[in-house]
């Protein structure tokens, strides 16, 4: 053990920023896409039904593929190739929307993209999980949140300085560009964490607690078959399952934030403005997912989370009224708000409330039935949208992120009331919810 300390932080330093470096890149290709999509499709005779349609196609693959790598994230010793695979494939599509003519041929790429996002999105976290501290996890997933928020906000400024000259197929191929620089990043300067790290996982204080009574040590490999001890550590406590419960609500409302930009679209705002509405809602999303995460190392993750499905709830509500321009202008800079009170800090509850060996599958179910809900969600947001107009499913939503809110809320006050047994309770939340 104390030969390891050094390495160990200069795995932790390295493996944090590039993760961070690569999610900027990527996150810079594809907002200089996406926000630019909804109109995309108009200029090639598709609609908010078949958005619905491809945006639902493709996340539903996205979530077969989570829940896929999620369980072959404990399974497998390196982790690097997946994760790498995931942004390669990812990038190398992006570029292929520059030729399409028709909506199916739209949906092939987003199907491949979401694909390859699937694919690297539990082993990268996973990873992430095992190169920091875990007092410091909330702070981490923030910081890796924060840059990738800040791609998000380079690739609108982008895309809207090369639209009016370029148009949209021009923004198509510059974006190979960051994209090339994320594959670079992660191919040359991830490092492998794998189940070599176990020794050092097994030694830090939080993931002592979390696999119970006596501190064991998690095993080099994968044991033949758990013991009575061991197979208490391989179970996923129960409020895990409250917990993907309430976010698995909220995300029945949660359909693609295309429809937003369709919808201030509809209200009068002109089309060649998408990019600077991602650019409004990421400069929010950018400058307050790192403190977020940082709050939650020190107060309630659930109580955040919550704090920030309500705020859900009022970004929804103003759309679905939409009293005017700059109302809409506001609620998407507040919608940056709710992504930096849920995103990084429902993960960082994610891979504290399960031990070092089931991280993977936590993430795994846990990015496996958000996906399913927001399929759901997409598909019939456009249908409601189709036959009785936009405002009945934006306060569908709405009012589904005031109940997950309140679920959340209730899930605080009884985790503080509930008795422990055998210091299952109180160790599986690692001293923070």
């Amino acid at each position: 053990m104390a030969a390891s300390p050094d390495p160990d932080r200069s795995d932790r330093s390295r493996n944090l920023y590039v993760f961070g470096a690569t999610s900027f890149f990527n996150d810079t290709a594809s907002e200089m896409a996406y926000w630019i999509l909804p109109a995309f499709l108009l200029t090639i005779g598709a609609g908010p039904a078949r958005l619905g349609m491809i945006e639902g196609v493709a996340e539903s693959v996205a979530s077969f593929a989570k829940l896929f790598s999620g369980l072959l994230t404990d399974r497998m010793r390196r982790r690097k190739p997946l994760v790498v695979a995931g942004y390669a494939v990812a990038n190398v599509l992006k570029p292929v929307l520059a030729v399409t003519t028709a909506w199916w041929q739209v949906l092939l790429v987003r199907f491949g993209d979401r694909l390859a996002k699937g694919v690297r999105g539990a082993p990268r976290d996973v990873m992430l999980a095992e190169s920091v501290p875990q007092q410091k996890i909330g702070s981490a997933f923030g910081l890796l949140q924060a840059m990738d928020s800040a791609g998000a906000i380079a690739g609108p400024l982008i895309a809207l300085g090369l639209l009016v000259r370029f148009g949209f197929r021009g923004v198509f191929w510059v974006a190979a560009v960051p994209g090339a620089l994320a594959i670079f990043a992660a191919l040359f300067g991830i490092r492998e964490t794998g189940r070599r790290r176990a020794s050092t996982l097994a030694a830090q204080a939080d993931d002592r607690r979390m696999d119970g009574p006596g501190g064991q040590s998690i095993s080099a490999a994968p044991p033949a078959g758990p013991g009575p001890a061991e197979a208490r550590d391989v179970r996923l406590p129960a409020s895990f399952y409250y917990l993907l419960f309430a976010v698995g609500l909220f995300s029945l409302g949660n359909s693609s934030d295309m429809f937003l930009v369709l919808r201030a679209h509809d209200a009068g705002i002109p089309t060649r403005h998408a990019p600077l509405l991602g650019l409004v809602f990421n400069l929010t999303y950018t400058a307050l997912s790192w403190p977020a995460g940082r709050l939650a190392d020190r107060f309630s993750k659930r109580a955040i989370a919550a704090g920030g499905y309500l705020v859900f709830a009022a970004v929804y509500f103003v759309f679905a009224i939409a009293p005017s321009r700059g109302a809409l202008w506001a609620a998407m800079a507040c919608y940056g708000l709710f992504y930096a009170l849920t995103n990084p800090v429902l993960r960082a509850l994610v891979a504290q409330s399960a031990g070092s060996q089931t991280r993977g599958r936590a993430f795994g179910i846990f990015f496996f039935v958000t996906s399913v809900a927001v399929l759901f969600s997409s598909i019939l947001t456009g249908e409601l949208w189709k036959h009785y107009g936009p405002r009945l499913p934006f306060y569908l939503s709405a009012g589904l992120a005031a109940i997950a809110a309140g679920m959340l809320l209730a899930g605080v006050f009884s985790n503080r009331t509930l008795p422990t047994v055998g210091g299952l309770n109180a160790n599986r939340k690692g001293g923070s919810e």
